[in-house]
């Protein structure tokens, strides 16, 4: 997901933001210690917002003025986390109890608790001590990897080491493997929060929602009269308190109630709302059996563009390929396949082998096996066009790079 993180951040106009890539997952504290260590070498000691990717606001200017409140909170070297004020006994959640006041909506942390039962989760919202723990954090890069060092040495010489031999590669900045593997995997809130004594904790009341799965996504979404939130080309007759999301194309629902309905391109997933959460036993069972959708889509973000592998069969695949305006493949060839394109939008500029021409709409070109070439858009508007390979092996690794502007030669 690496180019498409990357192009969601040049539309928001960070073109020159870096993407630390992790080569092994190793949960939140290593990952946080990297962007923290990475802080501390490009700008000193500055503050770190940590915020998860799956969550909603629907309050950004109530947000926003909370985060202004807690800055002065971790300016005093105080590690800050942000407690949801809660609306209902919620057992999804883990909790924080609020300590000792320290200012405006703020107070020292008492404790950190893992996810309640029912009767549980209703003494702590009567009690009015507790909120839900979202997951975000405010504080200066230093506070966070001095009580890391203190708390879990083993982690920050690991993720130290890792951050000592890194390797620029386009917007991403890559870490060194060996070392990064050897770190513990361990959330924040286990290797430091819930040891660390200068954690303070700022009340959020900004419409905040998790949607870490597709029920709670439902929840949120806009629904017609019969409950049901329906995205693409979808079509209900007596269906009741669906999600159905249609990508590629018709879904049809007749007499189901409180279903999740995903068609994507890939595959397509039905469960019961409450059931969603055995997804991971599902991934994990596809991976086992030596599968790969949980990690290839067939859509693929490359730095030049996007390609979607349309079909696949003995000896032959379609793609279509779309290039951003002003970006170039790289030269390469292929041992195993031959290649014909036909452009259907826009104009594209080949090279095979020493020869340079330009290909318009509704024109075709073929490329034998073999032959170095390369595809470029030289226009205002995405490039797109259909590829068809041919031949005895079709994998993404028959690739020999001879140039690439983006240094994956």
């Amino acid at each position: 997901h690496r180019f498409l993180a990357a192009e969601q951040l040049r539309e928001l106009g960070q073109e020159h933001a870096c993407i630390i890539l992790e080569p092994v997952p190793r949960n939140t504290a290593p990952a946080i210690a990297l962007a923290a260590q990475y802080s501390m070498k490009r700008d000193g000691n500055s503050l770190l917002l940590v915020l998860p990717a799956d969550h909603l606001i629907t309050d950004p200017e109530s947000f926003r003025e909370t985060i202004r409140n807690a800055v002065s909170e971790a300016e005093k070297g105080r590690l800050v986390t942000f407690g949801i004020v809660p609306t209902r006994p919620e057992t999804g959640y883990g909790y924080i109890r609020k300590g000792k006041e320290r200012g405006k909506n703020t107070w020292s942390v008492a404790s950190f608790t893992e996810k309640p039962d029912e009767e549980t989760a209703k003494r702590y919202i009567e009690s009015e001590e507790y909120w839900w723990n979202g997951g975000m954090f405010l504080f200066h890069a230093a506070s966070y990897l001095e009580e890391l060092l203190r708390l879990a040495p083993d982690v920050y010489n690991a993720c130290t080491r890792a951050m000592e031999h890194t390797m620029e590669d386009l917007d991403f900045l890559r870490v060194d493997k060996t070392a990064f593997e050897s770190s513990q995997a361990l959330s924040i809130d286990y290797a430091v929060m819930e040891k660390t004594e200068i954690a303070s904790v700022v009340s959020l009341e900004s419409g905040w929602s998790d949607i870490g799965s597709w029920d709670s996504l439902w929840e949120v979404c806009e629904k017609n009269d019969e409950g049901n939130s329906i995205q693409g080309d979808v079509k209900t007759i007596e269906a009741q308190d669906c999600f159905i999301r249609a990508e590629s194309r018709l879904v049809a629902a007749i007499g189901v109630e409180n279903l999740v309905v995903v068609e994507t391109k890939d595959a397509v997933l039905v469960a019961h709302k409450n059931q969603v959460q055995k997804i991971r036993d599902l991934v994990e069972d596809i991976r086992s059996n030596g599968r790969h959708e949980h990690l290839n889509q067939r859509e693929v973000f490359r730095p030049w563009g996007s390609y979607d592998s349309i079909e696949k069969g003995w000896r032959y695949q379609v793609k279509r390929i779309t290039v951003k305006p002003g970006e170039k493949t790289s030269l390469q060839m292929h041992h195993h396949r031959a290649e014909h394109w036909i452009v259907v939008a826009g104009t594209a500029r080949i090279t095979i082998e020493d020869k340079s021409f330009l290909v318009s709409e509704n024109e075709s070109t073929f490329i034998p096996i073999g032959k170095r070439h390369a595809l470029e858009n030289p226009g205002k508007i995405p490039l797109e066009l259909i590829e068809v390979q041919s031949g005895s092996y079709l994998g993404e690794d028959d690739i020999v790079r001879y140039e690439d502007r983006y240094g994956r030669c």
